[in-house]
């Protein structure tokens, strides 16, 4: 096993990334965005490192994970989604190195946004595309989706500090995107956007999670215009579960996404 630390080009300038390789002949590469609010979040925390030293070791997969830019005060969309978007550009000139013609594409919760939101700009682009998409947790509307009685009933006994409110997570995407969310571009929230043509995405949800219907929603969405989408929840789990390494919730999410990617890597279109 290997890690590199380094730095792919961007618009913005460098972006630091974390290369995981194996010692095995590497099989596809995989470009992973840790969440944290767009705000907050390193290539160390748990959700990065860990989540990306298991899926090399696991399936033989060179896992890039991005450091992107984090928004701010002075800093807003499109910074930190150009930075995605050049990150798995970069990720595509070293599968062809490798001899690789499959390069997927995730995220965690806010990364999972950056993830969905770089397939659509790729997508728009006509350039390489994501074989697929892995979502964990993500949060992919600036005005969340009502709960459906059954969540409404979870949540109903988590302790404050463990929910997201509806302004929480408004006043989250105004600092992302700079300005108010109903101005904001399709692209920094993906759901407005006309979503036909995007690659096959899975989603995995937290249980106990407030933006469990975000990404529910969004799988519904995907559906309807035609996306091939798998949605699973995580039993017994609460949003950035991924930051809780060798839990049970942590592990179960990390061999749902190894499935995915052992799997679906077999019948998807390579990224060129």
């Amino acid at each position: 096993m290997s890690v590199e630390q380094t730095t792919a080009p961007g618009p913005h300038g460098p972006i630091p990334v974390r290369v995981y390789r194996s010692s095995a002949r590497p099989r596809r590469v995989f470009v992973w965005n840790h969440g944290g609010g767009f705000q907050h979040g390193d290539l160390d925390m748990p959700e990065a490192h860990w989540v990306s030293t298991r899926i090399a070791q696991d399936t033989d997969t060179i896992v890039v994970s991005v450091d992107y830019r984090l928004a701010s005060d002075t800093v807003h969309y499109p910074v930190p989604s150009d930075d995605v978007v050049a990150a798995f550009l970069w990720g595509v000139r070293l599968a062809e190195e490798s001899g690789i013609d499959r390069v997927h594409l995730g995220g965690a919760s806010a990364g999972g946004n950056l993830a969905a939101g770089a397939a659509l700009r790729l997508r728009d682009a006509g350039g390489p595309q994501p074989a697929t998409v892995l979502l964990a947790y993500p949060t992919l509307h600036a005005v969340q989706p009502p709960h459906d009685p059954e969540l409404e009933r979870v949540m109903a006994g988590i302790a404050p500090e463990y929910r997201f409110s509806p302004q929480q997570i408004l006043g989250m995407y105004e600092t992302y995107t700079g300005g108010p969310a109903s101005e904001a571009p399709v692209e920094a929230i993906p759901p407005l956007a006309d979503l036909t043509g995007l690659p096959p995405t899975y989603i995995v949800n937290s249980d106990e999670d407030d933006l469990r219907t975000s990404g529910e929603a969004y799988a519904r969405q995907l559906a309807e215009a035609g996306v091939e989408v798998v949605v699973e929840t995580e039993p017994a789990s609460r949003h950035g579960h991924l930051n809780r390494p060798d839990t049970p919730d942590g592990l179960g999410t990390i061999r749902r996404m190894e499935s995915w990617l052992l799997a679906r890597d077999r019948e998807s279109t390579p990224a060129r």
